[in-house]
């Protein structure tokens, strides 16, 4: 498919790394990754693939508990105590409008 709309080196596919031993890969595709025009990343964890995906690192929590700042997971994180936040907010709002 990515080579019927023109391989521009930034297409790849991601697979677990446990499948890449039994990996079975069309001559066509093979000299595609050696020339650098398609990628065939083996994974891990889903951290890798964001990281792959994104082209931010993904980010381990420190000894305190945060991910460094401007990781995929500090990003997350903040989104999502910002919803919490709004949560609780929206919770706090519809009980003072019920008491009125």
């Amino acid at each position: 498919m990515c080579a019927a709309r023109g391989l521009t080196g930034t297409e790849g596919v991601l697979i677990p790394a446990a499948n890449k031993r039994h990996l079975m890969l069309r001559a066509e595709v093979i000299a595609a990754v050696r020339a650098g025009r398609f990628h065939v990343y083996a994974i891990d964890a889903v951290d890798q693939a964001m990281e792959v995906l994104t082209g931010v690192a993904a980010g381990e929590r420190d000894v305190t508990g945060r991910f460094p700042s401007g990781t995929v997971n500090c990003r997350v994180e903040q989104r999502l105590e910002a919803l919490a936040r709004q949560a609780r907010s929206f919770r706090m709002g519809a009980a003072d409008a019920s008491r009125a």
